[in-house]
This record gives C-alpha cells, structure tokens and sequence, in this order.
C-alpha cells in the first residue's frame, strides 16, 4: 500500500493565538490507508504515524474519520480515536474508574519524541452516496476545563472510485437490397342481378364502382416510377344457390370485371392479370349479421354460421328453416347483395433512385424508397449528426417490422446519450431479436432503471445473443457492488 501524507485544511475556532499550538492533524501521516466494500458495509483501514506530532499534556485530540459524498450533501461519522496528551490521559483514566468503567481501547496516550504508529479499523453500513466519495479526518481539540482549543480537517483523498459499465453495443448493420413491391388492395362493389354473372354499367353504383377500379389502375400507370406487375381479381357470390354452383359463379364475376377493364387497359400485358372465384362469402354475412343488431332472431342466425363449418348447403337451408321466413328474406334481400362482389389488387414495383431523388423523397414519400434507400440517405448526413437520427426515425415508422433499421436507429439514439428515445423505439418492438433486447437493456441501464435492463439482458441472452449474456454480467456484477 502506498502511504500517503495528509494535505491539511486547519481550522480553529476558539482561542486566539492556538493555531500553531493546535495544529495536530498536519503532523499525522496516514500509511496504509484502505477503504473497501465487503457486502453491505464499508471497512476503513489506515495506520496513523504520529512520530512528529508533539501533544501538550493537558490537550485531547478527538480524531473522527468521516466518510463524505462527493458532493458534501451527506457524511457519515466512524468510530472516534482520542489521542491525549500524558495529563490529560490520566484524567480520562481516573474518570473511567470513578465510573467504573473499563479502560477506553480508543484513548490512545501520546508519548513525545517517540515513534507512535496506531492502526485504526472501522465499518459503517454502505450507502450509495458513498461512491465517489472522501475520507476526512476531523479533529476536535480540547484542553484544560475542557475549554475547547479548535478544530481542525484534514481530507485523505476520494474512495470507493466507481465506473460504469461499458456494454457491449449491437453494431450497425446494412439492410438488405431488394426489389420494392408494392400492392394496392381495393373492393369493387359492382351489383350482379341474382344468378347473373354479366357488368351492366347502368345498373344501380355500377357506373361509379367502374370508374373507381380504372382511377386505380390509372394512379399505378402514369406514374413513371411504377410497374405493374400482375392485376389480381377475386370473385364472391352470396350463401344461395348450391356451393359449388357458385364457386363457379364467382369465377364468372371475376373474369367479367377483368374483361371489363382489359378492354380500356390494352398496355397492360396479358401476363399480368390473375383472375380467381372465392364462392360464397360466409365471413363476410357473419360480418353483416353482427352490424344489423335489429335483424329478428341475431343470436340464431350467428349460431348457424359460426358451426357451418362443413356442408355449406345444409346450413343455408337452416338459415331458410327460420321462423319467421321474414328472417331469411331479410338476409336475402338486404345482407347477400353486398357479397357478390369483386376484390382486385394491383401489384407493382418501385424504380430505384438517386441519392439526392431519395432525400426528397425521405421528406415527401418515404414509402416510395427501399430500406436499403433510406439507410443510403441516413448514411449521406454522417452518423452521429441529426440529420442522421431522423432519416433512421423515418425509415423505422415506414418499416416497422425491418429490424436492422431499428437496431441501426436504436444504436444512433444511445451513441448520442438519447436512451428515453432509445428505449421508445424498442420497447414492445423487440420479439426474440438478441440484438434489438441488448440494445434495450443498454438504455434501461443508462435511464438508471436497472431491474428493467437486467430483464432485458436476460431474454437477449436466452435469444442466444452472446453480447447480452456479457452485459448481463456487468450490470448484476455493479448491482451487488452498489447494494446497501
């Protein structure tokens, strides 16, 4: 251990003219001086060299080593030393007999002109505020009829030092080039006369729904950043009529609206358009039950779909078995109407683009660029900047499901000391990512909510992420050293 020489801070506060008679503290060397965490107390070794230090015999010196956060908000008194000049021990002597007490091991008697080494030894319960802290040696002087001659401090230099931990970060990855496919789905509620598979565009909404369909189509082919890539029509008929009659129905539907709409889009090849026959729409009646509270026996209507899960034709004709009939006709003619009816989705891809066409589009259209695209952007501002973190925001609320794009945005709000915002980005967004929990409990632990990190740390560490598991380790090794 290496020994170490008090810098005084003398002080006295009574007798004039004391100073130079009652600076004692100066002339102590404190030698081997050790202060250390053993579970939860704080033990406090030092040997106290007095050879220099020459006392007056009627003066005391109370010597109280305390312990003093770093910012001197709180202090923590240890087991007081009395060191007493030859008179005055004797008078604290002869005090403890009259007292009947036993000789004090902490009054020590100060022999002048000789070599005096006291080891002293002490623990007090740990406190957190402690880390970081000083030891000082307070020195309190009295002398005869106890009038008090100063007092004296001294500071032995900071103690129990702390570093937080480094964790280890998940690194930036790059996301992966892909092709940008994209698709619009759209519901095409033309009306078909019972049984009837033809477009009449005069016939009741007909008209608007047409115009709807190719407005879409429209929207996808003049824009020159867009190919179409295959138009998918799908056919649905209503509960009457056999099962397999109107499978076939609904194939009929589709392919009328396909020849519809092939016929104004002669540019589109024919490669690209899908046609398919859903048949009857049980999903879509038991939606419309639910929606008509008022229909006359709800409840029963409701039964007989959710256990039709077999022959579809027998339960239609429990549906027409109600009493009353109006319960069916009701469906009939007000719920099976919107069944027959097509859905079309239109599948395309997305160009790529320039840098400086992507940082426009980071502002207008983000939706229009890849992950890949949006990471380029990010990039071009230089990690670290502003610029930087917001283009990763943006790429995470286009792609919330793209977990590099998280880990990467993630990474840049811890790297710039923004954990609150690192822990919104993650938190319910992780799944089983070892990766993304790291990161997680790496933003916990900086928020100082430790409990949380360790759980995230945890689960990283079971996804098998080797980096959790080592930061797992840090943090409970800095719990248990800062436990009281």
């Amino acid at each position: 251990m290496k020994k170490i020489l008090i810098p005084v801070l003398f002080l006295c506060a009574a007798c004039q003219g004391a100073v130079a008679q009652t600076a004692y503290l100066e002339k102590v060397e404190v030698q081997d001086r050790a202060v250390a965490k053993e579970g939860r107390r704080v033990v406090v070794e030092m040997d106290l060299n007095m050879d220099e230090m020459d006392m007056k015999k009627q003066h005391s010196l109370q010597l109280v080593p305390m312990i003093v956060s770093g910012d001197r908000a709180h202090e923590q008194g240890l087991d007081t030393l009395v060191v007493s000049g030859k008179i005055r021990h004797k008078a604290l002597r002869r005090a403890d007999a009259l007292a009947g007490r036993d000789e004090d091991t902490t009054r020590i008697r100060r022999r002048n002109r000789k070599a005096q080494t006291v080891h002293y030894e002490a623990s007090v319960p740990f406190k957190r505020w402690m880390i970081e802290g000083n030891l000082e040696l307070r020195g309190y002087v009295t002398g005869c009829a106890q009038c008090d001659e100063g007092d004296e401090n001294a500071n032995t230099g900071p103690i129990l030092p702390f570093t937080p931990p480094v964790y280890a970060l998940s690194p930036k990855e790059t996301p992966a080039e892909e092709v940008k496919r994209r698709a619009v789905t759209k519901v095409a509620r033309l009306q078909f006369r019972q049984d009837a598979d033809r477009i009449v565009p005069s016939f009741k909404r007909n008209r608007q729904e047409l115009d709807s369909v190719q407005a879409s189509i429209d929207a996808v082919k003049d824009d020159p950043n867009l190919t179409i890539t295959g138009i998918y029509i799908t056919g649905y008929a209503s509960p009457e009529a056999p099962f397999d009659y109107n499978i076939r129905l609904s194939e009929r539907r589709a392919n009328a609206l396909k020849q519809y709409v092939e016929r104004q889009n002669v540019d589109i090849p024919d490669t690209a358009w899908h046609v398919s026959g859903h048949g009857e729409d049980w999903e879509g009646l038991r939606e419309a039950v639910v929606q008509t509270p008022r229909l006359l026996h709800q409840g029963k209507v409701l039964e007989i779909i959710d256990q039709c899960t077999g022959n579809r034709d027998a339960c239609e004709e429990q549906l027409k078995a109600i009493d009353p009939s109006d319960v069916y006709r009701r469906l009939l003619n007000e719920l099976y109407g919107p069944l027959r009816r097509n859905e079309y989705r239109i599948e395309y891809n997305i160009r790529s683009f320039s840098l400086e066409e992507s940082r426009r589009l980071l502002r207008e259209r983000p939706d229009m660029l890849s992950a890949a695209e949006l990471q380029r952007v990010a990039d071009s501002y230089g990690q670290g900047t502003p610029e930087y973190r917001e283009a990763l925001r943006v790429a995470v609320e286009t792609y919330p499901q793209n977990t590099v794009l998280r880990n990467n945005a993630a990474l840049a709000c811890i790297e710039a000391g923004q954990y609150e915002e690192a822990v919104r980005l993650l938190q319910g967004h992780c799944g089983s990512e070892g990766k993304l929990l790291n990161l997680l409990g790496i933003a916990y632990a900086h928020e100082g909510q430790e409990e949380e990190a360790v759980r995230a740390f945890r689960e990283g560490s079971r996804a098998g992420y080797a980096p959790a598991t080592d930061n797992l380790q840090k943090i409970e090794e800095m719990i248990e050293y800062l436990r009281e």
